[in-house]
């Protein structure tokens, strides 16, 4: 049996780890077989390390890690590698491979990804899009949500302008009224929701932007398949050196 760690950022909102483990669910339903477990860099927990140490016990010799973040900002670049790190010198044993993470990698957007965001757009008649994000101080990760935004606008047809609750001054507001726009509607580039989901959110709609905002990808079907696929394109290699 493949194991299977999800490993979130965390929230202080109850919301984020429930939906957390929803889209686990869904990511096993994809793939029968699967033991999938859900981890967390912060706030809620488990810890990654202390699953890897738990999945070992129970007989893995390998895992595969994919990190549910939508960005390779310092959480993906940092955090998680020095979890694994610490594990790995606190006497783990078994093979960890870890993914890439959901978001645009090497400019490259998953069309499973603009897909997820496309289905979770309500049925509004707008003309012209922001897609709310967390933020972060690293404008190259920044520049993968343009991208990520860019894609979703051009699957629609429409200006798609990629807004941020932190790390920028591009916020919901900002980016409503850039677009100029008489109709806008606010795509969610969360997995989860919380408290940067309903700031960012908040702010288009100060702007004028349309109301109900899409919410966050959760359990979204695409997404799970693109975590699925995520673990198949690491499994694979496995697979090889064990035969």
């Amino acid at each position: 049996m493949t194991a299977v760690l999800l490993v979130a950022h965390g929230s202080a909102d109850p919301r984020a780890a429930a939906s957390t483990r929803a889209l686990a669910r869904a990511v096993a339903a994809q793939r029968p077989g699967l033991d999938v477990r859900t981890s967390y860099l912060d706030h809620a927990g488990p810890r990654p390390d202390a699953v890897l140490f738990d999945m070992q016990r129970l007989g893995h010799r390998s895992v595969v890690v994919v990190p549910l973040l939508l960005t390779a900002a310092f959480h993906g670049r940092v955090d998680l590698p020095a979890v694994i790190d610490r594990a790995y010198s606190n006497g783990l044993s078994l093979r960890v491979d870890v993914t890439d993470v959901l978001g645009p990698v090497g400019g490259f957007v998953e069309p499973l990804l603009v897909a997820a965001l496309r289905r979770q757009l309500p049925s509004l008649d707008a003309d012209g899009i922001v897609m709310v994000a967390a933020g972060t101080r690293d404008d190259l990760a920044r520049h993968t949500v343009d991208l990520a935004a860019a894609a979703l606008g051009q699957q629609l047809g429409l200006p798609c302008r990629a807004a941020f609750a932190s790390g920028s001054r591009v916020t919901g507001a900002v980016a409503v009224a850039s677009l100029g726009c008489a109709r806008v509607a606010i795509s969610s580039y969360f997995l989860a929701p919380g408290r940067l989901h309903d700031i960012a959110v908040a702010s288009a709609v100060s702007a004028g932007a349309m109301t109900p905002a899409a919410p966050p990808l959760g359990r979204a079907l695409d997404l799970a398949r693109l975590v699925a696929a995520r673990v198949g394109a690491a499994s694979a290699p496995m697979a090889d050196l064990a035969a």
